[in-house]
Protein backbone atom coordinates (compact mmCIF):
# COMPACT_ATOMS: atom_id res chain seq x y z
CA UNK A 1 0.00 0.00 0.00
CA UNK A 2 0.89 3.45 -1.30
CA UNK A 3 2.21 5.69 1.79
CA UNK A 4 0.48 9.02 0.67
CA UNK A 5 -3.07 6.22 1.04
CA UNK A 6 -1.72 5.60 4.57
CA UNK A 7 -1.33 9.38 4.70
CA UNK A 8 -4.86 10.26 3.40
CA UNK A 9 -6.28 7.68 5.83
CA UNK A 10 -4.88 9.23 8.83
CA UNK A 11 -6.32 12.53 7.60
CA UNK A 12 -9.83 11.01 7.17
CA UNK A 13 -9.29 9.34 10.00
CA UNK A 14 -8.34 12.79 11.78
CA UNK A 15 -11.51 14.73 10.33
CA UNK A 16 -14.08 12.60 11.19
CA UNK A 17 -15.77 10.97 14.09
CA UNK A 18 -14.22 7.62 13.92
CA UNK A 19 -12.42 5.62 16.26
CA UNK A 20 -10.94 3.47 13.47
CA UNK A 21 -10.56 2.61 10.38
CA UNK A 22 -9.28 -0.86 8.42
CA UNK A 23 -8.76 -0.97 5.00
CA UNK A 24 -7.76 -4.13 2.66
CA UNK A 25 -7.09 -4.07 -0.39
CA UNK A 26 -5.75 -7.54 -1.80
CA UNK A 27 -3.46 -9.10 0.85
CA UNK A 28 -2.72 -5.77 2.36
CA UNK A 29 -4.40 -4.34 5.26
CA UNK A 30 -4.00 -0.89 7.13
CA UNK A 31 -5.97 -0.72 10.64
CA UNK A 32 -5.14 2.82 11.99
CA UNK A 33 -7.06 3.44 15.60
CA UNK A 34 -7.47 6.79 17.20
CA UNK A 35 -7.80 6.75 21.23
CA UNK A 36 -9.46 9.96 22.41
CA UNK A 37 -7.36 12.90 23.88
CA UNK A 38 -8.46 14.92 26.82
CA UNK A 39 -11.38 12.33 28.01
CA UNK A 40 -11.05 9.50 30.29
CA UNK A 41 -11.93 5.73 29.15
CA UNK A 42 -13.47 3.98 31.78
CA UNK A 43 -14.19 -0.08 31.80
CA UNK A 44 -17.03 -1.64 33.38
CA UNK A 45 -15.47 -3.26 36.57
CA UNK A 46 -15.34 -7.33 35.90
CA UNK A 47 -16.77 -9.95 38.52
CA UNK A 48 -14.26 -12.42 39.49
CA UNK A 49 -15.16 -15.46 41.02
CA UNK A 50 -12.22 -17.36 43.32
CA UNK A 51 -11.47 -20.31 42.76
CA UNK A 52 -12.12 -22.89 45.24
CA UNK A 53 -8.60 -23.03 47.73
CA UNK A 54 -7.55 -26.59 46.63
CA UNK A 55 -7.38 -25.58 42.74
CA UNK A 56 -4.58 -22.01 43.57
CA UNK A 57 -2.33 -21.34 40.89
CA UNK A 58 1.31 -19.98 41.15
CA UNK A 59 1.90 -16.74 39.28
CA UNK A 60 4.16 -17.61 36.75
CA UNK A 61 7.59 -15.97 35.61
CA UNK A 62 6.91 -13.78 32.31
CA UNK A 63 9.61 -13.95 29.80
CA UNK A 64 10.89 -10.86 28.14
CA UNK A 65 10.70 -10.67 24.19
CA UNK A 66 14.61 -11.89 23.55
CA UNK A 67 14.20 -14.83 25.49
CA UNK A 68 10.45 -15.45 24.30
CA UNK A 69 12.09 -15.29 20.73
CA UNK A 70 15.10 -17.73 21.49
CA UNK A 71 12.73 -20.07 23.37
CA UNK A 72 13.89 -18.67 26.92
CA UNK A 73 17.33 -20.14 26.51
CA UNK A 74 19.74 -17.24 25.29
CA UNK A 75 21.13 -15.07 28.25
CA UNK A 76 22.71 -12.13 28.08
CA UNK A 77 25.61 -14.36 29.52
CA UNK A 78 25.28 -16.82 26.69
CA UNK A 79 26.81 -14.74 24.13
CA UNK A 80 30.10 -14.04 23.39
CA UNK A 81 31.97 -10.93 24.28
CA UNK A 82 31.79 -8.66 21.56
CA UNK A 83 29.25 -6.23 19.96
CA UNK A 84 25.80 -7.70 19.39
CA UNK A 85 24.31 -6.70 16.51
CA UNK A 86 20.44 -7.01 17.28
CA UNK A 87 17.29 -7.59 14.53
CA UNK A 88 15.85 -4.13 14.07
CA UNK A 89 12.61 -5.51 12.62
CA UNK A 90 10.23 -8.53 12.82
CA UNK A 91 10.60 -10.82 9.63
CA UNK A 92 12.38 -13.74 8.09
CA UNK A 93 16.22 -14.12 8.39
CA UNK A 94 18.52 -14.94 5.96
CA UNK A 95 21.92 -15.45 6.20
CA UNK A 96 22.67 -15.31 1.93
CA UNK A 97 21.23 -13.80 -0.84
CA UNK A 98 19.29 -16.43 -2.27
CA UNK A 99 19.46 -20.57 -1.53
CA UNK A 100 22.36 -21.39 -4.04
CA UNK A 101 24.69 -18.19 -3.05
CA UNK A 102 27.23 -18.65 -0.33
CA UNK A 103 26.34 -16.58 3.03
CA UNK A 104 27.30 -13.20 3.49
CA UNK A 105 29.90 -13.64 6.19
CA UNK A 106 31.07 -16.85 8.22
CA UNK A 107 32.00 -17.08 12.04
CA UNK A 108 35.78 -15.50 12.02
CA UNK A 109 35.85 -13.47 8.97
CA UNK A 110 36.79 -9.79 9.43
CA UNK A 111 33.78 -7.41 8.72
CA UNK A 112 34.05 -3.54 8.18
CA UNK A 113 31.33 -1.34 9.19
CA UNK A 114 28.56 -0.89 6.26
CA UNK A 115 28.99 -4.39 5.25
CA UNK A 116 26.31 -6.29 5.01
CA UNK A 117 25.98 -9.62 7.54
CA UNK A 118 22.37 -10.71 5.84
CA UNK A 119 18.94 -9.78 5.22
CA UNK A 120 15.50 -9.74 7.29
CA UNK A 121 12.77 -10.15 5.12
CA UNK A 122 9.48 -8.38 6.09
CA UNK A 123 6.38 -7.73 4.14
CA UNK A 124 8.26 -9.05 0.85
CA UNK A 125 10.73 -6.24 1.22
CA UNK A 126 14.08 -7.52 1.43
CA UNK A 127 16.72 -5.74 4.07
CA UNK A 128 19.71 -6.05 4.24
CA UNK A 129 21.36 -6.40 7.64
CA UNK A 130 24.52 -4.21 7.63
CA UNK A 131 27.54 -4.29 10.48
CA UNK A 132 27.45 -0.90 12.64
CA UNK A 133 30.89 -1.61 13.39
CA UNK A 134 34.24 -2.97 12.11
CA UNK A 135 35.80 -6.43 13.33
CA UNK A 136 35.85 -10.47 13.37
CA UNK A 137 32.67 -11.87 13.25
CA UNK A 138 32.24 -13.68 16.77
CA UNK A 139 29.06 -15.85 16.68
CA UNK A 140 26.03 -15.87 13.90
CA UNK A 141 23.21 -16.13 16.14
CA UNK A 142 20.19 -16.43 13.47
CA UNK A 143 19.38 -19.20 11.38
CA UNK A 144 18.69 -18.81 7.46
CA UNK A 145 15.25 -19.44 6.49
CA UNK A 146 13.48 -18.88 10.62
CA UNK A 147 11.56 -15.69 11.75
CA UNK A 148 13.39 -13.41 13.92
CA UNK A 149 12.20 -10.57 16.79
CA UNK A 150 12.85 -7.08 17.13
CA UNK A 151 15.90 -6.60 19.38
CA UNK A 152 16.76 -10.43 18.86
CA UNK A 153 20.65 -10.80 18.58
CA UNK A 154 21.60 -11.95 15.41
CA UNK A 155 25.82 -11.67 14.95
CA UNK A 156 28.43 -10.90 17.69
CA UNK A 157 31.09 -8.88 16.12
CA UNK A 158 34.27 -8.54 18.23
Amino acid sequence: MDLRKIKKLIDLLEESNLAEIEIKEGEESVRLARTPTGSAAYAAPAVMHAPPAQQTLAPMPMQSPTEAATGGTAKPSDLPEGHVLRAPMVGTFYASPSPDKPAFVSIGQAVKAGETLGIIEAMKMFNPIEADVSGTVLAILGESGQPVEFDQPLFVIG
